[in-house]
């Protein structure tokens, strides 16, 4: 089953509509294929679920929030606000280690973790669902189909290409080994 309407995660997102500006619909997108392919690894209880939102929401938002492509500490800082708004710090942990390394290339530390499904679930996304971690080519298309791309995919490449203009040394700050 798809999950196509999580209101705690569309609230998060709309007090961030004016930063993402033209981008929102796309990051909104991105963030809904992530937790569904998630969900589909892992089949997320109710505690798993709220902490894909809060991690979904924040994961990649300070690129728009700090205007940055090193955006994983901004992005970190919106997350651990959020956790000690809502006096959820004891999964602090799990969901600031859900956004450092979801951009790992290699395993997360604890395999079948929510850290590793996560990361996994990302790299579905960013791989146009090349990358299938044994999720079954039908279901991602259901989710692709789903949530379109809505110019996200092609927005992250304009990106890339501006970081590896200004900073060639660093042209891709959030990957992690």
């Amino acid at each position: 089953m798809l999950l196509t309407r999580l209101e705690p995660l569309d609230q998060l997102l709309e007090r961030y509509r004016q930063e993402l500006g033209k981008d929102f619909t796309g990051y909104r997108n991105h963030v809904y294929r992530v937790i569904n392919f998630c969900n589909l690894l892992i089949n997320a209880d109710a505690q798993q679920l709220q902490k894909l939102v809060i991690a979904g929401a924040f994961h990649d938002l300070g690129i728009w929030t700090a205007k940055t492509f090193d955006y994983l500490p901004p992005s970190l800082r919106l997350a651990e606000n959020h956790l000690d708004e809502i006096d959820r710090s004891e999964w602090k942990a799990e969901v600031l280690a859900m956004i450092e390394q979801h951009h790992k290339i290699t395993a997360a530390p604890h395999p079948g973790s929510l850290v590793e499904s996560f990361r996994r679930a990302d790299w579905i996304d960013v791989s146009l669902g090349m990358l299938s971690f044994g999720l079954s080519r039908d279901d991602r298309r259901r989710v692709f189909s789903a949530f379109p791309d809505a110019g996200f995919h092609l927005r992250l490449a304009q990106l890339s290409f501006k970081q590896l203009l200004i900073r060639p040394w660093k042209p891709l700050p959030m990957l992690r080994l």
